[in-house]
């Protein structure tokens, strides 16, 4: 068994029936495996959300596993962010924050955002990339 983080792309992909993303996740979860989100993914896709949405929305999110940003979690996504910004990349907070979620619990994130994520630490499920 495996946890999955999902990235915000892919649970709007999968709200929408968008990108064959809902299948994808019943195939993950097929296989006795568990999918995740966290704050940031809570937060992201709230901002987006039409009120049309809201009780699919609601219901996704909560059958997903919660993890919280801990003090301990922002302080290592600053720190994230602080040495990728030394190497010349700019990674945005939301971004580095899913990361270190990641990081801290051992989680393997799915994104098709690969180019967000370079952290070789961090255990990628890679999607192909989004295109547009």
């Amino acid at each position: 068994m495996e946890i999955f983080l999902l990235d915000t792309t892919l649970i709007v992909d999968a709200i929408n029936d968008k990108r064959g993303r809902a299948e994808l996740l019943d195939d993950l979860l097929g296989q006795h495996n568990l999918l995740a989100c966290c704050s940031i993914n809570v937060t992201e896709v709230y901002a987006g959300m039409r009120p049309h949405e809201a009780k699919v929305t609601e219901a996704f999110l909560r059958s997903l596993r919660f993890y919280e940003v801990t003090w301990e979690i922002a302080r290592h996504a600053g720190e994230l962010k602080n040495h990728w910004a030394k190497k010349g990349q700019t990674i945005t907070l939301p971004d580095i924050t899913v990361a270190a979620v990641a990081i801290a619990h051992g989680l393997t994130l799915i994104t098709d955002n690969r180019k967000h994520f370079p952290m070789p630490e961090l255990p990628l499920f890679a999607l192909p990339e989004r295109s547009g």
